[in-house]
């Protein structure tokens, strides 16, 4: 039987990590689009303004993900799941997609704009909880299960979005295994699906670029590599204690997407390594806490939903520094609670309630 204060007192403490992660990206999305804000919209605050209503807005469906049942989710999981792809085809389509520097990843709806694929993964992870629970105590079946991600990756590619495919890829391949799939099949999927993925990313000029900055920054400073080494040299710049609040170089237009999925070379300019380890050990406490609130889960369908969610917020929170680091190319994921981007903020916050509230009815 579980000690239900301990449970109390972990539900709480994720809520209070949650805020706290909040409220900081709300300060350093303003600390790394002050210059941009300005040169674009005349106004220094605009990024600001918009990342304080995603977080109203997400404080929201965190409320409604707190209160709501977890198998209220499950049930609508074909439906959300079925509304999902329709987003995800409707980014091609003349004037309701919006198409942005060759990419199809957004739907626009008079002045409402959001990423399709954010509610995807949602969709996605509710689905497989549902169906692979259907087929608990028993093995997943495979080819079933590959038809679905193969739908999902020509969606992505199709935009192309190949940071968020590496994120489903992920989460997919751990509720696979977490339903009781074969980890033989799961090595020989990963055998043949690394190099295709690699094949993927050498016929795409683009991604090849990318892939080939990543080896050698230095090969083209002022091209392909220059993103890589300003954030490097962002991270420099921050030494043992940082720069200081306010006191990033970095942030006036050096860092391509710096209130983004570069958002983290800023804070480490600005925190140094030790504010930057707070960080990180912040991060690494929320991680702890969402697993926990999934452990007591005795539905099978509620314990997938619970670690398809740690999955998804885990992942994009190991490739985004992974890549600000160099240790991995840059894949274009965003900083959970930090990096500018109301879809992902708001949709990852409404994950969390629902976390919550599954240690909570656990």
């Amino acid at each position: 039987m579980k000690n239900k204060p301990r449970v109390r007192a972990t539900s709480l403490a994720l809520v209070a990590l949650t805020a706290i992660l909040s409220l900081l990206g709300l300060l350093f999305v303003f600390e790394a689009s002050v210059a941009e804000a300005f040169s674009t919209f005349g106004d220094q605050y605009h990024f600001l303004k918009q990342h304080a209503i995603g977080l109203g807005l997400g404080t929201v469906l965190f409320i409604i993900g707190l209160l709501t049942p977890p198998k209220v989710w499950l049930q609508m999981a074909p439906m959300v799941a079925l509304g999902a792809v329709f987003l995800m085809i409707a980014v091609f389509l003349p004037g309701i997609g919006l198409e942005l520097n060759g990419a199809h990843r957004w739907i626009q709806l008079g002045p409402l704009t959001f990423q399709s694929v954010e509610l995807y993964k949602f969709g996605l992870i509710s689905y497989l909880a549902v169906w692979f629970a259907k087929h608990n105590p028993d093995e997943p079946p495979l080819l079933p299960f590959l038809t679905f991600l193969g739908f999902s990756a020509v969606l992505l590619l199709l935009q192309p979005d190949l940071g968020s495919l590496l994120v489903i890829i992920a989460i997919s391949f751990g509720m696979f295994f977490v339903a009781g799939g074969n980890l033989r099949q799961v090595g020989l999927l990963a055998a043949v699906g690394i190099p295709a993925l690699l094949l993927l990313i050498l016929l795409s000029p683009y991604r090849r670029d990318r892939l080939l900055t990543f080896m050698n920054p230095e090969s083209d400073p002022s091209g392909t590599g220059y993103h890589v080494r300003q954030i490097t040299l962002a991270l420099g710049r921050g030494g043992l204690l940082g720069q200081g609040i306010g006191n990033s170089q970095q942030r006036f237009a050096y860092i391509p997407e710096a209130s983004t999925d570069s958002i983290f070379a800023i804070i480490a300019e600005e925190l140094g390594f030790l504010g930057s380890s707070v960080i990180l050990l912040l991060f690494t406490a929320f991680s702890i806490l969402a697993y926990k609130q999934i452990q007591n889960a005795t539905d099978s369908a509620v314990r997938l939903l619970g670690f398809g969610i740690f999955l998804w917020i885990t992942t994009q929170l190991l490739l985004n520094l992974a890549a600000v680091v160099a240790l991995v190319p840059l894949t274009g994921i965003t900083l959970p609670f930090f990096s500018y981007g109301r879809s992902a903020q708001v949709m990852i916050l409404l994950a969390t309630g629902i976390l919550v509230r599954i240690g909570k009815s656990a």
